[in-house]
């Protein structure tokens, strides 16, 4: 992960003195247990770049925490891609820009003007091209997105999901970073750490002159704090939002995966049977505990292989326990890899979201496996519908960098009626989610119901 800033016109050399960074001697500091590395690659009077960068150790990250067999470490991008981690690390290299502190002799730099181009990368984020588009171009920068071409040795794919964004304005070099500061992590697909009101102060600090015009402001505020409590704290106006209609419309309508825990508690609500229930990849068991509250409900279990998702999982069932009428969920460690005879014979199963993350091939195996031996009374299986990425206006073939695939209607369809052939089940299809006329909706739900008489 690096960031990389260029600098030309007269005084360019002053970069220096903004970052407080001697250009003949390369800067290396540990933070919060990795390397902070800062380096002048050229250094004259009209021209000056800085690149800065993180050598980040995987295994150190996570061997000092209490989730030892959580997998999950391993195989995701997080510790490889700018995001709010990255900006954590490298904050104290460049705070005396960041808050446009340095030398008093050098003050007057702080307020100038630079033509200046700033590189970061690689990105792991949902946001199609446009919208990061709309997030800088309205301080002035024109938006460069780049992806690289990929050479396996075996197929796989040959075009990268990863990108590196380059800015190019009429800017100062504190106006850059702050706006780096407030807009990396809105690109970020998660947040790495705890929130609360000093990350308002924060983005009003590094906004204030640029943020209130923006016409994303809500939207910004939204992705950055991501606690609908510390949006409302945040008392963010909504009169530029009404302008965008299409955010206007995102921010009033219910989110997908609401409609997608509704449809499915719908389904279980209306399913005969329905005394033990099996939900797999349960996550932080939110899923799970809102199964709780279902009458006639009479057993639980929440299977999911992330230690830490577990342990979330845990704390939010010990808090819906105290409420009436609650049938806590059992926290089982498992996969859909391995037999668990403990899952024989339950009413229904749930995969909720988890079979794109698997690898086409190994799909049959697991679907053997559930309807050979667990043998559910009911199946449910969503998963997102692949045309409906064109009403996001993805640039990405795929909404989320784990998925291994998506179906569109007529192959989801075709999968789920080749499982009739063999197994005695009879299957319903539906839509979750806006409809549109010619893609359909945003995900797809198969229910495999076992045929009465074949128990």
């Amino acid at each position: 992960m690096q960031l990389s800033m260029k600098v030309k016109g007269e005084g360019a050399e002053n970069v220096s003195r903004l970052i407080a960074k001697n250009p003949s001697n390369p800067y290396e500091r540990m933070e919060k247990g990795q390397n902070v590395r800062l380096a002048f690659t050229t250094f004259e009077a009209y021209e000056a770049e800085f690149i800065i960068y993180v050598d980040v150790d995987p295994i150190e990250l996570v061997k000092s925490g209490s989730n030892h067999f959580d997998i999950t470490h391993y195989i995701n991008d997080r510790e490889f891609a700018v995001s709010s981690l990255f900006c954590s690390y490298i904050r104290k290299a460049l705070g005396t820009a960041l808050n446009g502190k340095p030398k008093e002799e050098y003050s007057e730099w702080v307020h100038h003007a630079f033509d200046l181009e700033v590189s970061f990368g690689p990105i792991a984020s949902h946001l199609p091209d446009q919208r990061i588009q709309e997030l800088f171009e309205p301080m002035g920068y024109a938006v460069e997105i780049e992806r690289r071409d990929i050479d396996y040795t075996f197929d796989l794919k040959t075009r990268s999901t990863a990108r590196y964004v380059t800015l190019k304005g009429i800017v100062t070099v504190q106006q850059a970073l702050q706006h780096l500061f407030i807009l990396i992590p809105v690109l970020d697909n998660f947040k790495h750490y705890f929130l609360d009101e000093r990350e308002i102060e924060k983005i009003e600090r590094y906004g204030e002159g640029w943020l209130d015009a923006h016409p994303l402001k809500s939207y910004i505020y939204e992705q950055s704090l991501r606690f609908k409590d510390l949006v409302k704290q945040a008392n963010v106006a909504t009169n530029t939002e009404k302008k965008q209609k299409n955010d206007d419309t995102d921010q009033a309508k219910t989110p997908l995966n609401e409609l997608r825990y509704q449809a499915i508690l719908k389904k279980v609500q209306s399913l005969p049977a329905k005394g033990t229930v099996v939900d797999f990849g349960s996550g932080e068991g939110k899923l799970a505990t809102r199964l709780g509250f279902i009458p006639g409900i009479g057993e639980i279990l929440a299977v999911e292989p992330s230690q830490s998702a577990q342990l979330k999982a845990l704390e939010r069932f010990e808090k819906a326990a105290a409420k009436p009428n609650f049938i806590q969920p059992r926290s089982v460690w498992g996969s859909l890899f391995y037999y668990d005879a403990q899952l024989q014979g339950a009413d229904v199963i749930i995969l909720c979201e988890v079979i794109e993350h698997i690898n086409e091939e190994r799909l049959p195996g697991i679907m053997n496996t559930i309807f050979t031996f667990y043998q559910p009374k009911s199946l449910i299986v969503t998963t997102p519908n692949q045309e409906y990425n064109a009403v996001y206006q993805m640039n990405e073939t795929m909404r989320h960098a784990d998925h291994r695939f998506e179906w569109n209607r007529r192959e989801f369809a075709s999968w789920c009626e080749a499982w009739t052939q063999d197994f005695p089940y009879s299957i319903t299809i539906e839509g979750i989610g806006e409809e549109n006329d010619e893609d359909g909706s945003p995900t797809q739900m198969c229910t495999f119901e076992r045929k009465e008489g074949d128990n």
